[in-house]
């Protein structure tokens, strides 16, 4: 028997790594001569790096970068196995747990150190990038990331624009004469898991500006700064963003790497899937278990389970997802392949308990799931072979 254990992390809980491991220990426990192939995965967010550097079997490296207020910190990217592709979190480098909730403010927040990484991965001579943008504490557009790799951007007087989004309504001029040459010769993988136009009531500035520290003023500001960059593209690059789907993602970083970098906007899982070959070790399983932190309405739109039972449902083979929280309503779910859903949570608790014991629970859920599994076992292998 093989069974493929690919799951996404509980955000805030588990890594995607974790709970594989967790996973792993109840299907030995029941299946003891069972062969498990763990796969943890990401959207494209939390998780992305370790994920690819896991299943390529490649390495982590650690460069001092710009933070989003300007501060230096560590931040980390991975080399995978090719030694040419390298996997980029934005929110090592740029991301909202970096900023302590008191100093949030998308008015100065940069993507600078983002763009720091990209350049540090070009010096090491990689020709691919794939760039996960969840997570960010910016709205700067990803203007910040292209300061980083040469990119100038000029006010009325000349002088280059400061960092944050409270400073594109100052914008009079982009200037790409001094771009990072390397950029041309790379082929850019952009991870998005949403469908965010930049500017607008659905855009950066609207949607995710409030939960980086905006207020409702400051996220009007934000969004005509946001429109007046597009503007400025438009007439100095010839390049119109505003209106792309995931243009908007991580606050605008999304029509910075379209814009500047050629990038390519893909479905997270959709990378995740392709690099960690999950299609070719899922043809001869005999059951998968993924699984995230909460499973809702919006797991359809590029979340690691839904995605892991698409290619799976090619092969006819059953699908559990795992979750600390299932919202109700998710009957569509099965008809993209998911078999059964279940949360951990098998009781009365709050969500810090639950978070506490996160790894016990994914055990004894999946432990008590595969003892049934296990009564089915025959006929399940029957229709496999």
């Amino acid at each position: 028997m093989r069974i493929l254990i690919a799951p996404d992390s509980f955000k805030g809980s588990i890594t995607a790594v974790e709970m594989a491991n967790c996973v792993a220990l109840a299907v030995k426990k029941i299946f003891p001569e069972a062969e498990t192939i763990k796969k943890p995965l990401s959207d494209g967010g939390e998780g992305l790096v370790d994920s690819l550097v896991i299943a390529t079997v490649g390495k982590v490296i650690t460069e001092k970068v710009t933070g989003p207020l300007g501060e230096q910190l560590d931040a980390h990217y991975g080399l995978l196995g090719d030694g040419k592709t390298a996997v980029i979190e934005m929110a090592e480098a740029s991301g909202l747990p970096l900023v302590p909730e008191n100093k949030r403010n998308p008015m100065l927040t940069t993507t600078y150190g983002t763009g720091e990484l990209i350049k540090h991965a070009l010096n090491r001579g990689c020709s691919r990038l794939i760039v996960g943008i969840g997570g960010s504490a910016t709205n700067d557009g990803g203007v910040g990331m292209a300061q980083a790799l040469g990119v100038r951007f000029l006010d009325n007087e000349g002088v280059p624009l400061p960092f944050g989004g409270g400073s594109l309504k100052s914008l009079a001029k982009i200037d790409i004469s001094a771009l990072d040459p390397m950029v041309k010769e790379t082929e850019i993988l952009v991870a998005c898991d949403v469908d965010n136009p930049l500017t607008g009531k659905n855009g950066a500035s609207y949607i995710y500006g409030p939960q980086k520290g905006a207020t409702e003023e400051v996220v009007k500001f934000l969004d005509e700064g946001l429109q007046h960059y597009a503007k400025v593209l438009r007439r100095d690059l010839g390049i119109d963003v505003e209106n792309i789907p995931g243009s908007g993602a991580a606050g605008g970083l999304g029509a910075g790497l379209l814009a500047f970098l050629n990038g390519k906007l893909t479905p997270g899982i959709d990378i995740s899937v392709d690099v960690v070959g999950l299609e070719k070790e899922l043809s001869s399983c005999d059951l998968v278990i993924t699984g995230e932190g909460k499973l809702d309405s919006q797991s359809v739109h590029g979340k690691v389970p839904v995605g892991v039972a698409r290619v799976a449902k090619k092969y006819n083979v059953p699908v559990i997802v795992l979750a600390g929280c299932v919202e109700e309503g998710l009957d569509h779910l099965h008809e993209e392949g998911i078999t059964a859903y279940y949360s951990i949570v098998n009781g009365p608790m709050s969500l810090q308990e639950a978070i506490t014991n996160t790894r016990s629970l994914v055990e004894l859920t999946t432990t008590e799931i595969l003892r049934l599994f296990k009564v089915f076992l025959p006929v399940g292998c029957a229709s496999r072979k």
